[in-house]
């Protein structure tokens, strides 16, 4: 059975941040359009299958990469919260979770 989804404000604004950024520099909004796509097929497996994520240092977090981004999620007994959205290009020693 699938868990609920619930979308931190903080990540919510980052994916909507991102999928801007690709739109302003390609000039087109095809690129975004793929990207929000894997987003929502990689989250909707997470929804079934909560322990597909890479494991983090800190209890109940795990990592899903979609392109060059990690999706930081947590597990709890009844949904799944995505945390935040970092881009892997990124120094690793700025993310705050």
């Amino acid at each position: 059975m699938a868990k609920e989804v619930r979308w931190s404000l903080r990540a919510d604004q980052e994916r909507i941040d991102i999928l801007d950024y690709w739109v302003n520099r390609n000039k087109s909004p095809t690129y975004s359009i793929k990207l929000a796509n894997q987003f929502n097929e990689k989250i909707a497996k997470l929804a079934i299958h909560p322990d597909l994520g890479i494991a983090t240092n800190q209890p109940y977090i795990k990592i899903k990469i979609v392109e060059n981004y990690s999706v930081y999620y947590k597990i709890a007994s009844d949904h799944i919260e995505i945390i935040t959205i970092w881009d892997n290009r990124r120094n690793p020693k700025k993310l705050k979770l």
